[in-house]
């Protein structure tokens, strides 16, 4: 036993040593180029899975390995780790230091949820919306960490709402009240009377204020966790729905910038260095064809997100869960005794639906799902004007976010505008110097302005009492970007370009590319499918950076030797790389949101795999219908590399 615990306790030692010795065979014997370069992308390719190493120090592996291997001098393999996109993710990350430094962030999600309403459905969706916009222009974990603790806190205060209104109608229903006072305040007199009309006793069935009682008596015992951290279930419930649609929402809105999440990044900077006479993947390129699909995604999501946690549920928590057959206006005398017709009266009398209605179900579950058309009862109130008050705590907007908000928007328009494609944009000003000004030249430029406009002035006061300025404080300074900058991402993309180069170098993926050409024989969709759906299962055990790093040098020789347009496959591939959904350890954001307790790992893996579902169902819609046109992707491109039937030794 002792043995076995040295071994746990050394395991990811012994792992880099057994991984370089059982895999050094393949360069000692076959002694080519392929197989020595492909010796380092498996042992890189371990590590980077299991994690053995940091995934920044194995990223520094090539550096180390191919110059003495024989594949690259050292000169050339440095020159990989600092490239067009460090300087792009300088600029981006001095934004978000400011967004986040002088609290934008927070005004903005709390202003759009204020915009959407409070109810639980559009509650979720307005964190949801808010949410995605901020990690189009931050990163997904920041995005998570900031908008969290918001989320956490509107939850709870829904929750002790809620409380309060039921308390007040136990209260009513045991009769120790004023009879005057209304169950629910957004009911009227006249509606009153109608729903006590529509929920007389009927033979055979109980109705009385003690049953009501005791049935919110039990429904407040049936919480899941035993130390009584919720109410209800429900609570529970809209909990793990408010965690995931904040984990979820910050993945998707990164699908829709460049600059939005590193794999974007990423397989732009590999695909314009592959393909540099392309110059097709840029900032508005890449918005206009990704924003519609993350759009969808995020709906769906919404929709699919609801329906899990408040929706059938919420039927299923009354007492009724009635077999398919029973899903007519026949339901109305065949539910179970005491809680159909009670419940489904009621129900009607909401959704202002006159019954015997031939499509009450489909009303039903639409209204009681999302709340069309009812006034905001008391609890959404009380959670209305807690996200009120903490909006007033900010105060009226301060000089900084205003010129946070202006540096951050005239960024987004020159990203826009450098080159649209279908106008001509304000690169064309530089026209000797094509292809010199790139996304990385804005992001630098407003980048640098964070550091020199001043925040305020610092002032002291002379012994004559006189106040004067002595200096100024920028917007952000060094060490606040400092502790906001990546660097370990910075590195771990570095070592990606460097392994690409070594591939390319060695003649790895000519080899590569030329063994997987049989797979041209199938349908095209079907091997976007494919390799969607592999990406997918991929990045949910292993980081995002790593997964796409380590697939694009695979399958871009895979469309040169099918001779299908590269985009075909590279496109999709990257937005599934994003698509960690099902487990907590997959993302940064769902390792933050799971960190709060609420959530089980099965509730994300049922979420998630929903999510992911859309997620690949989306992407092959988009690639076939609105990307297809933009990108002419039925033909094989001129800038890729003609079509050979070279073999390499």
């Amino acid at each position: 036993m002792k043995f076995f615990s040295y071994i746990l306790v050394y395991r990811r030692f012994l792992l880099v040593v057994f991984t370089l010795l059982i895999l050094l065979p393949l360069p000692l014997i076959l002694r080519s180029k392929e197989a020595e370069c492909a010796y380092i992308l498996f042992v890189v390719a371990i590590f980077w899975l299991t994690e053995a190493l940091p995934l920044s120090v194995t990223a520094l592996l090539p550096g180390l390995m191919f110059p003495m291997f024989g594949i690259m001098p050292s000169k050339e393999v440095a020159s990989a780790y600092f490239k067009d996109f460090h300087l792009l993710l300088i600029g981006v990350i001095s934004l978000a230091t400011s967004i986040e430094k002088w609290n934008l962030h927070k005004r903005i999600a709390l202003r759009m949820v204020m915009m959407v309403g409070v109810n639980p459905a559009w509650l979720s969706l307005g964190f949801m919306s808010s949410t995605a916009f901020l990690s189009m222009w931050l990163s997904n974990t920041s995005t998570a960490a900031m908008v969290m603790p918001i989320v956490e806190a509107v939850a709870q205060q829904v929750i002790s709402a809620e409380a309060e209104v039921e308390a007040t109608q136990m209260t009513y229903f045991s009769g120790s009240t004023n009879q005057a006072l209304e169950i629910d305040e957004s009911i009227n007199g006249q509606e009153a009377n109608e729903r006590k009309e529509k929920t007389k006793p009927v033979p055979g069935y109980s109705n009385d204020a003690g049953k009501i009682s005791s049935k919110m008596e039990r429904e407040k015992n049936s919480g899941t966790n035993s130390g009584n951290k919720y109410r209800t279930k429900k609570d529970h419930m809209m909990c793990k729905l408010m965690c995931l649609c904040i984990a979820y929402s910050s993945t998707i809105g990164g699908l829709t910038t460049i600059t939005g999440t590193s794999t974007n990044l990423i397989f732009a900077e590999h695909f314009n260095t592959r393909y540099p006479d392309c110059d097709c993947i840029n900032f508005g390129s890449w918005f206009i064809m990704s924003f519609p699909a993350a759009i969808i995604i995020l709906l769906l999501s919404w929709i699919w997100l609801q329906w899990l946690f408040l929706g059938f549920k919420h039927f299923r928590n009354q007492g009724w869960n009635p077999h398919p057959l029973q899903w007519t206006c026949g339901i109305l005398t065949t539910g179970p005794p005491g809680k159909s017709l009670n419940f489904i009266s009621q129900t009607l009398l909401w959704s202002r639906v006159p019954y015997p209605c031939p499509h009450f179900p489909s009303f039903i579950i639409f209204k009681e799902m999302f709340q069309c058309g009812k006034p905001p009862t008391a609890k959404q109130k009380a959670c209305a004007a807690f996200i009120k008050q903490e909006y007033q705590k900010l105060g009226p907007i301060r000089y900084q976010e205003i010129v946070t908000l202006v540096l951050f928007i005239v960024m987004a328009l020159l990203w826009f505008s450098r080159d649209p494609g279908f106008v001509s944009g304000w690169s064309a000003l530089f026209s000797e110097y094509p292809g010199f000004a790139t996304d990385s030249t804005v992001a630098l430029l407003i980048g640098l302005l964070f550091f020199l406009i001043p925040a305020k002035r610092l002032t002291k006061t002379t012994p004559t009492g006189e106040t004067v300025a002595f200096d100024y404080s920028p917007l952000i300074t060094w060490k606040e970007f400092q502790s906001f900058m990546p660097w370990d991402i910075a590195i771990l993309v570095g070592g990606g370009f460097a392994l690409a180069d070594g591939c390319e170098e060695s003649g790895l993926s000519k080899w590569i590319g030329n063994k997987l050409s049989p797979l041209g024989s199938l349908p095209v969709w079907l091997i976007i499918l494919i390799s969607s759906l592999l990406v997918t299962s991929l990045t949910e055990v292993a980081s995002n950076p790593a997964t796409i790093t380590l697939l694009l040098p695979i399958l871009s020789p895979l469309a040169e030797a099918i001779h299908i347009n590269p985009l075909y496959i590279l496109l999709p591939s990257t937005l599934c790389t994003s698509f960690a959904f099902l487990l907590p350890v997959a993302n940064p954001p769902n390792a933050i949101v799971f960190s709060y307790g609420h959530l089980k790992v099965m509730d994300m893996v049922k979420a998630g795999l929903g999510v992911n579902i859309v997620g690949v169902a989306v992407v092959m819609l988009g690639m076939f219908t609105w990307i297809v046109p933009m990108f002419d992707l039925y033909t094989y491109p001129s800038w890729a590399p003609p079509l050979s039937n070279e073999t390499t030794p």
